[in-house]
C-alpha cells in the first residue's frame, strides 16, 4: 500500500509540475485528492483492516495527502505570479510613472462656522441642545408666546404638514423643550435648519441656520447678555470688533433688542454694504419673558433668564465676505474649493 501511495504522488508531482492554468491545476486537484480520487479510494479500504494496522496505514495515507496538496499549493502561487506579471506586460503599465495626486474635499462653510460658533460657546460654558425639524405650535409658537393672530402663523410664512404640525420656524423650540425638561440652572445653545416659506433670493431662503442660546439662573441681567454677545462677536469676527443693541420687540424676550455689529467691509466708516451706517444686523436678543418661564413651570419671581437668535447663514456671509446667500446653497465646486485652508 505504501508502495502505491509513493506511486500517486509521483504520478501527481510530475502532472501538477505540467499544469499551465489555474483550471487545469483544480482538474488534478480533484482527480489526485478529491472525493473519487486514487488516494481516497486507498483510504476506504482502512476498515478492512485490523485496529492495529490502522493507525499506521491511515498516517501514510495522510503523508501522501499532503504531499500532494503542497505540491498544488506551490504551484497555484507561482501560476497566479504569472498571470500577474503578464498582465503588467500586457497593460504596458509602467510601474516608475508617478501616480496621480489624490484631490481631497473640503467643509462647507456652513459647517466649518457651525462647529467654530459650537466651540466658542462650549468655551464660555454652555451646552449644545438639539431639537426636531418637524414641530407643534405649542412648542414652535404658543409656547413662545407668539398670538392666533400673528403674522408668522400664517400659511404664507410657515410651511404646516397638517393642521398643528409644520417645518419649525426657529430653533427656539429646542428652549422650550429643554426648559420642559429641566430646572435651572441651563445654559445652552441650539444650532440647527430652520424653515420658512420665503421665495429664494440674495438674502433669504426656504431652508436656512439659526443658533439660538438660552441661559435661565437667579440674578441673569441684561448686562449678562450683553458681555455674552460681545465676547461671541469679537472670538468671531476678530477682537477689534463692536457691537450693539437696538431696542426691539420680540413675543417671548421682554425687553427686547436687535444685535449689530461694525461692518466687516468698512470697519463702521460707512459703505455699500452696510448701507453707510457702518453697522451690520445680526439677530434678536432679549430678556426671556416672564409667561414663558411660568407656563413651563419656572419659578419667574426666582428665576431670570436671557435668549438670543443668530443666523449661522449671516454669519458665515459675514466672515468670508460672500456676496449673497444663494451661493452656499448652490454646490459650486469652484466656489467650495476656497474653503480647503480650514480642513
Amino acid at each position: 500500500m505504501e508502495t502505491k501511495l509513493n506511486q500517486i504522488v509521483i504520478a501527481a508531482e510530475t502532472a501538477i509540475k505540467g499544469a499551465q492554468s489555474i483550471h487545469e491545476l483544480m482538474n488534478l486537484k480533484s482527480e489526485y485528492i478529491g472525493k473519487k480520487s486514487e488516494v481516497m479510494n486507498v483510504m476506504k479500504t482502512l476498515g478492512s483492516l485490523s485496529p492495529e494496522e490502522r493507525p499506521a496505514v491511515g498516517k501514510i495515507i495522510n503523508i501522501a495527502k499532503q504531499k500532494i496538496e503542497a505540491l498544488i499549493d506551490e504551484k497555484e502561487n507561482d501560476l497566479k505570479e504569472k498571470e500577474y506579471l503578464k498582465t503588467l506586460q500586457d497593460s504596458k503599465l509602467d510601474m516608475g510613472m508617478p501616480g496621480y495626486a489624490i484631490q481631497y474635499g473640503s467643509l462647507h462653510p456652513l459647517t466649518i462656522v457651525w462647529r467654530e460658533i459650537e466651540d466658542i460657546f462650549i468655551s464660555m460654558g454652555f451646552d449644545i441642545a438639539e431639537g426636531y425639524d418637524i414641530e407643534d405650535e405649542f412648542h414652535n409658537f404658543d409656547a413662545l408666546n407668539t398670538p392666533e393672530d400673528h403674522p408668522s402663523r400664517n400659511l404664507a410664512d410657515t410651511f404646516y404638514i397638517k393642521d398643528d404640525v409644520l417645518l419649525r420656524t426657529q430653533t427656539s423650540t429646542v428652549q422650550i423643550r429643554t426648559m420642559e425638561k429641566y430646572q435651572p440652572p441651563i445654559k445652552i445653545i441650539s444650532p440647527g435648519r430652520c424653515y420658512r416659506n420665503d421665495r429664494p433670493d440674495a438674502s433669504h431662503s426656504p431652508a436656512f441656520h439659526q443658533v439660538e442660546a438660552l441661559v435661565v439662573d437667579e440674578n441673569i441681567t441684561f448686562q449678562d447678555l450683553r458681555d455674552t454677545l460681545n465676547t461671541f462677536v469679537k472670538k468671531m469676527f476678530g477682537s477689534h470688533m463692536k457691537s450693539r443693541f437696538r431696542p426691539h420687540f420680540f413675543p417671548f424676550t421682554e425687553p427686547s433688542a436687535e444685535i449689530d455689529i461694525s461692518c466687516v467691509n468698512c470697519g463702521g466708516k460707512g459703505c455699500a454694504i452696510c448701507k453707510n451706517s457702518g453697522w451690520l444686523e445680526m439677530g434678536g436678543a432679549g430678556m426671556v419673558d416672564p409667561n414663558v418661564l411660568n407656563k413651563l413651570g419656572i419659578d419667574a419671581e426666582k428665576y431670570s433668564g436671557f435668549a438670543f437668535g443668530l443666523g449661522i447663514d449671516r454669519i458665515t456671509i459675514l466672515k468670508y465676505n460672500i456676496p449673497g446667500l444663494r451661493i452656499l446653497y448652490e454646490n459650486d465646486i469652484r466656489f467650495l474649493k476656497q474653503f480647503t485652508f480650514n480642513n
